[in-house]
């Protein structure tokens, strides 16, 4: 937004502000039942989140964003979920330890989805900004190995995300109703035959806007099936 000069970056860095003030007022609540652990994982994302684009090291600039969504906006989102949620019946408030059975390999593998799609969504948006970010000094997964490396991470991500639910039905006791999110592979098909043949913003936008959906989507799927 603020390269394309659409918001002024003060702007941003104000409602950035805002935002993690009210994430963190909204989290002493996870923080009293998950304690200490949730609080370690609270200060991790608040300071991943501002050197992502700020500090003397932006990691954004420097090729780490896809490490960053894959890591904060999937492992650790859905982990810490979990965790939250096993800690308010396995251990007492303000807990300064992990209890046992809040942190799983299960817990654990139903993150990368989540974490592959939404980092799809940025793999996008660098294949599409490719040109303008070589300009401007951002160095992106997409501008230091091409446009062939960032597809490929974009089909592989997709790939990960969907041998998920087979290997949770073939090694875990969840029923068949865990592959439900396979319903979505059409779509995933056709957005990344988009991905994988364009370049330009008239293009890729829309693809921007799929893969975001195909993230609502297979999410509400594959959290249906858990839960059946």
């Amino acid at each position: 937004m603020t390269q394309a000069g659409l918001i002024e970056p003060g702007r941003v860095k104000s409602a950035m502000y805002l935002t993690f003030a009210a994430a963190i007022a909204v989290g002493s609540y996870l923080v009293y039942v998950g304690g200490v652990p949730i609080l370690v994982i609270g200060l991790l994302s608040v300071a991943s989140g501002i050197a992502y684009t700020g500090g003397p090291y932006p990691l954004g600039y420097h090729g780490l964003g896809d490490l960053f969504v894959f890591v904060f906006f999937g492992v650790i989102a859905v982990m810490g979920t979990y965790y939250v949620q096993a800690a308010a019946v396995l251990a007492a408030p303000l807990t300064t330890t992990v209890p046992q059975g809040t942190v799983t390999l299960t817990a654990f593998v139903a993150s990368l989805p989540v974490a592959a799609i939404s980092t799809n969504i940025l793999v996008v948006n660098n294949i599409r900004d490719k040109a303008e970010d070589e300009t401007t000094g951002k160095r992106t997964l997409a501008v230091r190995f091409g446009y062939g490396f960032s597809r490929g991470e974009y089909v592989g991500l997709l790939g990960l995300a969907y041998l998920v639910p087979i290997w949770l039905w073939l090694a875990t006791p969840f029923s068949v109703t865990v592959l439900l999110p396979l319903l979505t592979l059409p779509i995933a098909a056709r957005v990344s035959e988009t991905v994988r043949t364009e370049t330009s913003g008239e293009a890729l936008n829309p693809a921007l806007e799929t893969t975001g959906k195909l993230l609502a989507g297979y999410s509400l799927l594959f959290g249906v099936g858990l839960a059946i």
